[in-house]
Formats: C-alpha cells, sequence, structure tokens
C-alpha cells in the first residue's frame, strides 16, 4: 500500500501593495505551490481602494502601468469615450481583477498548512492575512516563515567555512586564501543585506528590468534561490 504524502507543501509568493505603511493592501499576489501534486502557479490582480495609498509604493509594482485600473486612470488602456464606458459597465471578472473577497478565498486555498517561501516574507504575509481577515477568514499558513535572504546568509558563511575547513584538513595548516572565495564569499552577507548580492553569489540569475516588482516575478526568483540553496527540497 503507498504511503501518503505527508509533507507540508511550500508556497513561493510575493506581493505588490500600495506602499509601506502598516495598513497597506495588496494589488497584485502570486503564489507558486508546490505539493505531491507537482508545481503550480497563480498570479492575479485585486481590486484595491487607493484612498490611503502611498504613490511612491504604487510607482514601484508599475501600478498605473499594469494594473487594470491603474492602466483605465492613466488612460494607458486608452481614454476614448468607447473604452472609459466599457470599463466602468463590466462586471470585476471581466476588468481583469478579483474582487478582495474572492482573492481572500484563493489565498487562503492555495495557502493553507503550506510553508510560505519569499524574500522577507512576514511583508508580504502581514498583507494578506488583514485580506483574509477582513472577509471572514484567517491565515492557516504554518507560522515558521522562510526567509530565502536569511536563508542565503547560512548557506554563505557555511560555504566560506567549508573553505577553511577544507585547506585546514588536507595541509594542518589554516587556509590561505589567495584567490579570495572565503572572504567574497562573506563580503555577500554583510548588513544591510542586497537580493541582487545574494543572488549572484549563489548563481541566481536575478529578474529582467520586465520581471522585477511584479508579484510573479519575484516569487520565482525566491524559488530560484530557494532551489538553489536547498537542491528543490520540499
Amino acid at each position: 500500500m503507498k504511503t501518503a504524502d505527508t509533507t507540508p507543501p511550500l508556497v513561493f509568493l510575493d506581493t505588490e501593495t500600495d506602499g509601506l505603511h502598516p495598513s497597506r493592501k495588496a494589488w497584485e499576489i502570486a503564489m507558486i505551490r508546490r505539493d505531491a501534486a507537482g508545481e503550480h502557479a497563480i498570479g492575479f490582480f485585486v481590486d484595491i481602494d487607493l484612498s490611503t495609498a502611498d504613490q511612491s509604493g504604487l510607482r514601484v509594482g508599475r501600478f498605473y502601468d499594469r494594473h487594470p485600473l491603474g492602466r483605465q486612470l492613466s488612460a494607458a488602456a486608452g481614454n476614448d469615450s468607447a473604452t472609459l464606458t466599457a470599463w466602468e459597465n463590466a462586471q470585476w471578472h471581466d476588468r481583469g481583477v478579483l474582487a478582495g473577497a474572492q482573492a481572500a478565498m484563493r489565498v487562503a486555498r492555495w495557502t493553507h498548512r503550506a510553508h510560505i517561501v519569499g524574500c522577507v516574507p512576514n511583508f508580504d504575509t502581514e498583507v494578506l492575512a488583514q485580506l483574509l481577515r477582513n472577509n471572514g477568514l484567517a491565515p492557516a499558513w504554518h507560522y515558521h516563515l522562510i526567509d530565502v535572504e536569511a536563508l542565503a546568509v547560512g548557506y554563505l558563511h557555511g560555504r566560506g567555512a567549508e573553505y577553511d575547513r577544507a585547506q585546514e584538513h588536507f595541509t594542518g595548516e589554516p587556509w590561505e586564501d589567495p584567490a579570495g572565495k572565503a572572504d567574497l564569499l562573506r563580503a555577500y552577507t554583510g548588513m544591510p543585506w542586497d537580493s541582487d548580492g545574494l543572488s549572484a553569489a549563489l548563481g541566481v540569475e536575478p529578474p529582467t528590468a520586465d520581471e522585477r516588482h511584479t508579484a510573479m516575478g519575484d516569487a520565482r526568483w525566491a524559488m530560484r534561490m530557494y532551489d538553489a540553496i536547498t537542491g528543490g527540497a520540499r
């Protein structure tokens, strides 16, 4: 009899939000779930109330270029009367966005019992937890979040120590490192941590300019870093 796979799922996720303030809201969400059934990805825009938005925060993720509402407001989608009338008359699902309740249900289902992986994932889970609670739901992901940057720093410190130990083991002498490999690895771990530097030290390609600060682009980046460190373990 085949034993059921009881390993908890991993969900690599990222959000684009309307700022850094405590009451910030997500306007784009991406999740990549890895479980016994394989790996599946989903990304979507969320309807958002902009009354408390920070304009500089919206610019980071290119809200006015990418979100359907932002494109309408900035006329990126066209400002002729036919386009504007079609938008105003459209239902939410025809506008290319999910209402808050729909987005919350999708997040709740995809993250149930999962370990969340991301770059500074608490930034995202705080926003998502509030989205769920505002819609009568509660977070059910594992409380121990996996931050790939913290994972990378520990991994790189360990790799530097490996060079030291190997030299001592084979020569009996403290390691002289003419190439500076250990020092280079340690240099990437200095604070404040830099995502691009850590990614480069792992040999992981960062997002392209078009992918960066998109929810799916950054979720996939976190997944590449995690896999480089763990070998794709779940």
